[in-house]
């Protein structure tokens, strides 16, 4: 028994990892090399390709391509045609290409139809906003939007945009939430980014 369930229309190829519990839909096509983690459910049409990783309790909606050099953390999300790329010069003839690798972390969000040009790392549980194009590192709880995408603000770990300053430190400062109450810490100097991006 495999301990995942693939619709039938998938393809699941030999020598793929594919954790216990996780559900593959609709013509979705997972590649021998790729991982993937326990308890994930991966949409229609998605592709993961050789190579690529994928940890535990991710939902990938339909129609999203995870390319070799893409690494996504346990709980993370990534919406409808959500685009990442693993190639900063691409060309239809080349033999020569560098991979370069993509890192989503942990509990972080990536809004449909997004594009993350590869090179970048999304830290844990950020959010980027439907249709951005992410060229630039993106720091742990930061929300980022728009083309290119700039740093505009803060979420919790429920998703909500974090609004109340309760503390500032010399290194940090610290939000509560008003949704679910959590506290949550950025570094002062992430802080002072989203300001100066917010004024742009």
């Amino acid at each position: 028994m495999s301990g995942y369930y693939a619709h039938p229309t998938a393809v699941v190829e030999e020598g793929a990892e594919v954790g216990e519990g996780t559900r593959i839909w609709h013509f979705a096509h997972v590649r021998r090399g790729a991982r993937v983690g326990r308890n994930c459910n991966i949409g229609k049409g998605v592709y993961i390709d050789a190579g690529a990783v994928v940890g535990d309790e991710v939902k990938i909606q339909n129609f999203v391509s995870v390319y070799r050099g893409v690494t996504v953390g346990s709980r993370a999300f990534l919406g409808p045609s959500a685009t990442l790329t693993n190639d900063l010069y691409p060309r239809s003839f080349s033999s020569s290409w560098e991979l370069v690798p993509t890192v989503i972390e942990e509990g972080a969000s990536i809004g449909a139809n997004a594009t993350i040009v590869c090179g970048v790392r999304i830290g844990r549980y950020a959010m980027v906003g439907a249709g951005s194009v992410v060229t630039r590192d993106v720091p742990p709880h930061g929300l980022v939007y728009g083309n290119p995408a700039r740093l505009r603000g803060f979420v919790c770990y429920c998703g909500r945009r974090l609004r109340r300053v309760v503390r500032i430190t010399r290194s940090a400062v610290v939000f509560k939430c008003e949704h679910c109450g959590s506290e949550v810490e950025v570094p002062r100097e992430d802080y002072e980014r989203m300001v100066l991006e917010t004024s742009l």
